[in-house]
């Protein structure tokens, strides 16, 4: 399989982890305005950095390689208010999206992990 341009990683990784909070949020409650609010919860550059930064200490030295590269992405939309966490955010989707596409096992390992280090009890 060849490798893709870390954008394209990074675009796949945004849509499978939203796939992923809502696989869980849609547990939480049957309530559309509840739901959209959980949902929202976890599916922002704060939440993402703060679970990049926890996701870390597990992350082979591909995957921080991945996620220094993914820091290094400039950010087109001058809206963004701090780019660092929307940096660190994109880290996350690629290396999200790079196991998706190319290591479904370890995409699923890192899911595992991360279904261990988010409370969803909100």
């Amino acid at each position: 399989m060849r490798e893709l341009n870390i954008k394209n990683y990074a675009h796949i990784g945004d849509a499978v982890y939203e796939v992923f909070i809502r696989e869980r949020t849609i547990m939480l409650t049957s309530n559309l305005q509840r739901l959209h609010k959980y949902t929202v919860h976890f599916v922002n550059a704060g939440f993402q950095s703060e679970l990049l930064d926890k996701l870390t200490p597990f992350l082979t030295p591909q995957e921080l390689e991945l996620a220094r590269r993914a820091r290094n992405i400039p950010t087109s939309s001058a809206r963004r208010i701090n780019k660092a966490l929307h940096s660190a955010a994109t880290s996350l989707e690629v290396v999200l999206g790079y196991n998706y596409i190319h290591d479904k096992k370890r995409y699923s390992e890192l899911c595992a992990k991360m279904d261990e280090l988010i409370d969803f009890n909100l």
